[in-house]
């Protein structure tokens, strides 16, 4: 057993509040965090798990077998234990997998999901029941190499031939075939994928076929199918993203998800009520993004705040000691706004989830009316959220010097894992425009005295003049401020569009002419719409008093960060005033002071054990240089002292049997 690092333990002893009661609060009560530790415990003792090499070791194809392995082991073993609650799953996963790619997500999230929510009882009963019993592996395919999130674009034709009650899937370009999906190059056997439906000569739009890939006895390519891997990636290094290419390859009529819209024998297209209730899956998705990015910015937190209270580094007065880096005012101002971050986007997620859960539901009921609003929300805070954790990781490894450059700290390693989220599941910038032309409609119903979803009333609400901000910058003077903007900027972008109308414009050109205004609207918005779901976790009646005044501190730096990374936009018609500005940053600067004794419960409170953070600077016990010695000795180049280059290269040159001015041809 390791000793504790006496600055961190200095640290817990300082805080003002209990960790352990904020981290019963964040899973759900006391019961529910103890079912959680149980999991993790599971698999931090399972000899098979623990045997495994350490991930900052692996090649690509040494993580892409382990990937296989874990995935096909976990799913056996959370089977053989009775543990088939989804969440609790997914807490063995994140435990047994911590930012390893699954080979089996998308089968898991995507493609049995997708034929539940889109498929008939007959295609529910083909298709996925025996996805559930992984007699079948399939995944998602949408995104081709020339087209993403513009699906209406896709290429991808499937052509009904009603003399064989076939579709003929056909890629007719390079372009066209599918690119990037997850699990698809050599682990899936099956795929939904998104194609052009083509019918007695006309195009039907786009709709999901269940497509066999793979030989369901020898796993090789069907005659037709052209499948294969993307290559290297930034990160992701056990996922096989895939490519897919059809040359008029054959499936059955059945294999078109027929739950909404159908396609008889005779080659009638009958089209669903309404064409959007296929998007399900897509906005489930998006819906969960939104918690994923948060627990990524709430990992490389608890390692940027725990390794700046170990560190030590450069005497603040000449002959003085060195301080914890963690004292100083600019290292606070780039960890505590992003741990404010990840706590309001953990809270702001959760809503999240239960709204898309709430509005799914009455969608299966047939009651399709939340349905446009549920698709704005998910996407602003889809690009919001991953747009905050990416950025946020990447500032937070530099915050963390030159050892957070190392995969010793565990950050490279998220970061590489959660940047992609920018792109997939809808690039960042078309997400915030279908946002903001969301917005913007909202605001011409406002005009008419139409009722709006409750999260956009303040689109109804008179407009103020001035702002109430004030030197202690109350959170209802804050949130008013964000709603005046926010009102503002959509006012803004829809004025801006109406001109463009009015001036002969096409309605889509301007709104192109108007995207960085529709950016700006949905990016404020959406900020806009977290700090209230953060002001309301923070008056919850559930709470102990002290977790809720740190908590209650966070809000307010969320808050105030976010009107000082807009601040041109809260005083450009005057509604801030420059004295008000100034408030604002010295509120914000306060705050740092306040979170500053309560910095490593806070990160404590998020309950991520060391296995897995995997992290030398994110250690719990502090003892941050010890484990870094102890990676290096790990590393593949220590294993002989003497390299082979020496013998080959190095000594050669040495001896002058080498000129390093010469050709390459004679090395």
């Amino acid at each position: 057993m390791t000793t504790m690092n006496k600055d961190i333990k200095r640290e817990r002893d300082g805080a003002t509040f209990d960790p352990e009661r904020l981290a019963e609060f964040l899973y759900g009560g006391k019961e529910k965090l103890r079912r959680r530790r149980y999991l993790q415990n599971l698999v931090l003792h399972d000899k098979y798990l623990q045997s495994l090499p350490k991930t900052w070791n692996w090649g690509r194809e040494m993580a892409y077998d382990i990937g296989v392995k874990k995935s096909i082991y976990l799913h056996r073993w959370l089977n053989e234990l009775g543990i088939l609650n989804e969440a609790e799953r997914n807490t063995v996963r994140s435990a047994a997998a911590p930012m390893e790619a699954n080979s089996l997500g998308l089968h898991e999230s995507m493609f049995v999901p997708t034929i539940m929510k889109q498929g008939t009882k007959e295609q529910i009963q083909k298709y996925a029941e025996p996805g559930k019993r992984y007699e079948i592996i399939g995944t998602y395919a949408q995104t081709e190499l020339g087209h993403g999130t513009f699906i209406r674009g896709l290429e991808t034709t499937a052509t009904y031939d009603p003399a064989t009650e076939e579709f003929v899937i056909h890629s007719p370009t390079v372009s066209s075939m599918k690119y990037w999906p997850g699990g698809m190059a050599k682990t899936c056997n099956y795929v939904i994928l998104v194609a052009k439906l083509y019918s007695r000569g006309e195009c039907h739009g786009i709709h999901p076929f269940v497509v066999q890939l793979r030989s369901l006895e020898d796993h090789t390519p069907m005659p037709g199918v052209q499948v294969g891997d993307i290559g290297n990636k930034m990160g992701f290094d056990g996922m096989d993203n895939g490519y897919v290419m059809f040359d008029n390859y054959r499936v059955p009529r059945d294999a078109m998800l027929m739950r909404y819209a159908r396609l008889d024998k005779d080659g009638t297209f009958v089209p669903a009520k309404n064409p959007k209730v296929t998007y399900g899956s897509m906005v489930f998705i998006r819906a969960a993004i939104v918690g994923m990015a948060a627990r990524c910015l709430a990992e490389v937190c608890t390692i940027a705040t725990r390794y700046s209270a170990v560190r030590r580094q450069t005497e603040i007065r000449p002959g003085g000691p060195e301080p914890q880096i963690l004292d100083y005012q600019t290292q606070q101002e780039k960890l505590f706004p992003l741990l404010a971050a990840s706590y309001a986007l953990i809270f702001a997620g959760n809503v999240m989830f239960k709204t898309y859960e709430r509005v799914a539901g009455n969608i299966d009921k047939g009651q399709l009316g939340e349905m446009q609003m549920l698709h704005a929300l998910a996407s602003g805070m889809k690009a919001l959220s991953s747009y905050t954790a990416s950025d946020g990781t990447d500032a937070l490894r530099k915050a963390c010097g030159g050892h957070g450059y190392s995969h010793a700290s565990g950050i490279p390693r998220i970061f590489a894992n959660i940047t992609p989220a920018c792109t997939y599941e809808g690039e960042n910038t078309v997400l915030y425009i279908q946002c903001g032309r969301y917005l913007v409609k909202c605001f011409a119903q406002s005009q008419t005295g139409q009722s709006l979803p409750s999260f956009m009333s303040y689109l109804s609400q008179p407009p103020k003049a001035s702002s109430s901000i004030t030197k202690e910058c109350s959170l209802p003077h804050l949130i008013e401020a964000f709603d005046h903007a926010t009102a503002r900027v959509i006012e803004v972008a829809a004025v801006k569009i109406n001109a463009l109308v009015r001036g002969g414009q096409p309605l889509e050109v301007a709104r192109n002419n108007a995207g960085v205004h529709l950016v700006k609207a949905a990016m404020l918005h959406s900020k806009s719409y977290v700090v209230k779901v953060f002001a309301e976790t923070v008056a919850r009646s559930d709470l102990h008093p002290d977790v809720a005044r740190v908590l209650d501190t966070l809000c307010h730096l969320y808050a105030v960060t976010g009107i000082l990374d807009h601040m041109g936009d809260f005083m450009q018609d005057g509604f801030v005033s420059g004295e008000q500005a100034v408030m604002v940053t010295d509120r914000m600067l306060s705050l740092l002071e306040e979170v500053r004794p309560d910095a490593v419960a806070l990160v404590d409170a998020f309950d991520y054990p060391d296995h897995m953070l995997q992290s030398c600077l994110g250690r719990y016990d502090g003892q941050v240089y010890e484990a870094l010695y102890r990676y290096a000795q790990d590393s593949p180049l220590n294993k002989q002292e003497v390299d082979d280059s020496y013998y080959t290269t190095l000594r050669p040159m040495m001896k002058g049997e080498l000129n390093p001015d010469g050709p390459a041809s004679r090395l």
